[in-house]
């Protein structure tokens, strides 16, 4: 059975290119009908927060990537990674080190005024006899030889042994590492096919040979090229556009975000739009790029746009209220009435739900300060203002073709064009001129509201 697993540590929030992996790894899973397991490596005690491991779940649930039972915690394996560190030292597979931190800086010292890469020597390989000293266990890597990694992504990885120093598995406070906590974990959990970032390559070579030295299977590895930012750079987590709730901060739609990192460096034939079932039936580990992906941003908000215009009326309510539930101010009941009866126009030219939220801000948020330091309206075009309100006064029930033919016949009267109306009109009715038609205000307003709205300012 196809087993993978997503391994994050709870040390920050969710990255987009942990987002992009959980993805692939839940999505091949799945098409393989096998399970994804998420597991949560929290080793690390100092910096692990339990908000960061709720975030990571939060998220991955967020954009549908659901993994099979409950989550599972490295830290409470840490005794069965004891014991194989023990194992290793019983197989003559590893061994005790006493070197002090001291005798290591002095080591790495001589190698930097050489000019090449510090490798631990070794010195402490051939000890036979115990010492009553502080020690770690370092793993006792074979030397001379060449390990291939088979890559499902970059292809056949070579390397030379004397390239890769005997790591270490056990700190001198007894505590797992990561190459040691990390393949036990995979082989209790029978991982077949570990999918992660191409930064972990030497990390597989260095469990691929404990894998070998403890006789177990060797998972198959398939090495992610990273996602880099606009610039070319590698994506830190300081850019602005880097986790998960950077997105969900400005709006953007799950379904956008997860069909914009399916594309994000894996391809099928020409299509660009996955629903979730396509994803899962479509998606296959050779159609990932071997070349580092850039973050497009305007494609994320193009997506974004595609997904608005395209979802149901109540899917987008749905969206939209959590938005605006986690990210605004709360509405009162018939303003969400209000946005909800009139959705379809209020999502026109919106990229995200920010912009939604802006669109109808006119319908909350009436800053009549605004309409006073623009300097909009004067004493020239009080006079069409005047008329329009005269005009509209007279209209029982709101009507497009009567909203348009009092338009025309305040235009005609005055000499005017629609601009030198409608910039002050909208600006009296919204607070704003980024507002959609006057139509559609009246519409939504009522004409009650319009009319109130235009006496109070002239």
């Amino acid at each position: 059975m196809v087993i993978t697993r997503f391994a994050p540590s709870p040390t920050g929030k969710l990255h987009i290119g942990g987002a992009r992996t959980a993805l692939f790894n839940f999505l091949y899973s799945k098409n393989q009908n096998g399970k994804f397991l998420l597991r949560i490596e929290d080793t690390d005690k100092k910096r692990s927060e339990k908000k960061f491991e709720n975030q990571i779940i939060s998220s991955l649930r967020w954009l549908g990537i659901n993994f099979d039972g409950q989550e599972i915690y490295q830290s409470k394996n840490i005794d069965e990674h004891i014991n194989i560190a023990k194992e290793l030292l019983k197989r003559k597979k590893a061994y005790k080190c006493y070197c002090t931190p001291e005798e290591l800086e002095l080591e790495r010292n001589e190698t930097k005024k050489k000019g090449i890469n510090y490798i631990y020597s070794g010195k402490c390989r051939n000890i036979k006899d115990e010492k009553n000293l502080p020690f770690v266990i370092r793993l006792k890597v074979e030397k001379n030889k060449k390990i291939t990694l088979y890559d499902g992504v970059q292809g056949d990885v070579e390397i030379e042994t004397n390239t890769i120093e005997d790591f270490i598995l056990l700190r001198s406070d007894g505590s797992p590492t990561y190459n040691l906590s990390a393949s036990v974990d995979d082989k209790l959990i029978k991982v077949s096919h570990v999918i992660r970032g191409d930064d972990h390559k030497i990390n597989a070579v260095k469990q691929i040979i404990l894998f070998r030295f403890m006789d177990w299977k060797v998972p198959k590895y398939f090495h992610i090229p990273l996602i880099h930012s606009e610039s070319g750079k590698k994506l830190s987590k300081r850019e602005n556009a880097s986790t998960t709730d950077d997105y969900k901060k400005i709006g953007i739609l799950p379904i956008a975000l997860r069909n914009y990192l399916l594309r994000l460096g894996w391809s099928y034939k020409d299509k660009e739009i996955f629903n979730n079932e396509e994803s899962i039936k479509f998606f296959n580990l050779k159609n990932i790029g071997k070349s580092p992906s850039k973050l497009d941003f305007e494609r994320i908000k193009s997506l974004n746009e595609y997904y608005i215009k395209s979802l149901n009326e109540k899917e987008l309510i749905e969206n939209f209220l959590l938005y605006v539930n986690e990210f605004k101010q709360s509405l009162k009941i018939d303003t969400i009435e209000k946005i909800s009866k009139n959705i379809n126009i209020l999502k026109n030219k919106a990229k995200t739900l920010s912009d939604i939220y802006d669109n109808s801000s006119f319908i909350f948020k009436y800053d009549e300060s605004l309409i006073l330091k623009s300097n909009l309206i004067n004493t020239k075009n009080k006079v069409y203002l005047i008329d329009f309100l005269n005009e509209l006064s007279k209209i029982n029930d709101y009507c497009d073709t009567k909203i348009t033919e009092v338009s025309e016949l305040v235009l005609k009267k005055n000499n005017i064009k629609f601009k030198d109306l409608g910039q002050p009109l909208r600006m009296i009715l919204t607070g704003s001129l980024k507002a959609p038609s006057i139509k559609d205000i009246i519409k939504i307003l009522g004409l009650n509201e319009t009319i109130l709205r235009l006496k109070r300012h002239i």
